[in-house]
């Protein structure tokens, strides 16, 4: 089957006239044909964007909130249909797609509700009479280019907030799980969303994005994906005068101190490191053990990892599917192949031997100890399920040893002292901070974001995405 471009309230083909292949990393099964768009594509959505910005901005919040909730049920209904399309095209497991499905619902459900919400204050002049106020207006245009790791939910995340603050949206899905957006903007097209408030381009990120990044009509940038590509739009962007907002790497730490239930810290560590095949920017990385319970928690740790079950994300036994693909998998192995020169490998490391994975970009949960603090295993982020433990001596070691990274998303710790969970808080230099509870993970009502080189610009979701979404008026009223 092909899909097409959703410019303007309809579904169009792109004027290359090329489609690629979308397919299951499980198989390589023929999920669907996707339009290679070429700049000409862009340019009409962002025409048509431009032009429904015009009333799309002068809507009420209550009329917006409306396509929303719509666009909400219309998911709900299809729940089970779009989470197998995402298990298929991305690799995770079928619970945590139709979870993730999930989660965009609640996102779409969560911003209707915001547009009931306060969007400015009244401040007291030095004046009596003046009426002193602030309020907030749309950017106008917006770009919004998303990952392939969460397929619906970050898309969601963006165009839920971009929307109800009353911006016309031009998003660019990856070009490895097109088929999870095509649900959302079937969604929003079920709902009845005017022509152009919001456009989808299929295509690759060297045409399609940089379109929308040079592209004046644009004015604001959203992106979530690696470091480089992140950089290199922020300077393109900014240089044109564009907002931009960046969700980037991370180098995520779970820190395990002597006092922890040690059965509860390993189901904490798997969870964080190999859900999703650790194909998550908040997934643990780096697990700092203090030493007391060192070996007790590593051995636990190995037994367990070792009956994870990999294999068919469709299938209900199944804890970890497939890497995304034949590249992403490829890079995994070879940072694993980095890895044990430099560190000593306690399981995984390699593909699955079942006949039945051959034709799948499979890795086996890996677990490496005696890693040095500058093995390229503990710096760079290797975005799959890699674990790299450390032992130390103290909590100030600890937590030397988890800040001692260029990224700083999110940190956990397992521990029953009350008071250094509290001094974790404070010292550990990352956004998003878990106590007794995995690195990944994040509810929609909340900010989300990292300090240090994991993110730049203001944070996505929660009351703090008004923030890029928006920009503030003061207004000064007198009498005449």
């Amino acid at each position: 089957m092909r899909y097409l471009n959703y410019i303007n309230g309809q579904w169009k083909e792109p004027t290359t006239g090329e489609y690629k292949e979308n397919t299951s990393p499980h198989n390589g099964e023929n999920l669907g044909e996707f339009p290679s768009s070429a700049k000409a594509d862009v340019q009409e959505a962002v025409t048509a964007a431009k032009e429904a910005f015009l009333s799309w901005k002068k809507s009420s919040f209550q009329e917006r909130a409306s396509y929303l909730r719509k666009a909400a049920a219309f998911l709900k209904e299809n729940i089970e249909e779009v989470g197998r399309d995402l298990a298929l095209e991305e690799g995770k497991t079928l619970a945590e797609s139709i979870g993730e499905t999930q989660r965009a619902i609640s996102i779409l459900e969560y911003y209707a509700a915001e547009g009931l919400q306060p969007t400015g204050d009244v401040i007291p002049s030095a004046n009596p009479e003046t009426l002193l106020y602030t309020n907030r207006v749309p950017v106008g245009p917006v770009g919004l280019i998303t990952p392939w790791n969460f397929p619906i939910a970050i898309p969601v995340w963006k165009l839920a907030p971009a929307l109800i603050y009353g911006n016309t949206v031009v998003i660019k899905p990856a070009d490895l799980t097109p088929k999870s957006v095509y649900h959302v903007m079937k969604a929003f097209d079920e709902a009845g969303m005017p022509a152009g408030v919001v456009n989808c381009v299929f295509g690759r990120g060297s045409v399609v994005g940089n379109e929308l990044v040079e592209n004046p009509g644009i004015k604001a940038i959203s992106f979530t994906g690696s470091n480089q590509v992140g950089l290199q739009i922020q300077r393109e962007a900014t240089a044109n005068g564009k907002k931009v907002q960046l969700e980037m790497g991370g180098k995520n730490p779970l820190i395990v101190l002597a006092d922890a239930d040690v059965e509860k810290a390993v189901s904490i560590a798997i969870n964080g490191a190999f859900k999703s095949t650790g194909q998550k920017c908040t997934a643990t990385s780096r697990v700092i053990v203090e030493e007391g319970i060192y070996e007790a928690f590593r051995d636990r740790l190995v037994e367990r990892t070792k009956e994870l079950k990999v294999g068919d994300p469709l299938q209900a036994e199944t804890f970890m599917g497939p890497a995304v693909s034949k590249g992403q998998r490829d890079g995994v192995l070879a940072m694993i192949e980095a890895g044990k020169e430099e560190a000593a490998l306690l399981c995984g490391g390699e593909t699955p031997a079942e006949e039945e994975l051959a034709n799948g970009f499979y890795v086996k949960p890996t677990i490496f100890e005696n890693v040095p603090q500058d093995a390229r295993i503990a710096k760079e982020e290797i975005f799959g399920p890699v674990i790299a433990l450390f032992k130390v001596n103290s909590y100030e070691e600890a937590i030397d040893m988890a800040n001692d990274t260029e990224y700083g998303l999110s940190a956990a710790i397992c521990t029953n002292n009350l008071t250094l969970a509290n001094r974790f808080v404070d010292d550990i230099e990352a956004g998003i901070v878990h106590v007794n509870s995995e690195t990944a993970g994040a509810e929609p009502q909340v900010p989300f974001g990292g300090c240090k080189a994991s993110s730049t610009g203001s944070r996505e979701q929660g009351k703090t995405a008004i923030e890029f979404y928006t920009q503030v008026k003061t207004v000064y009223v007198d009498r005449m």
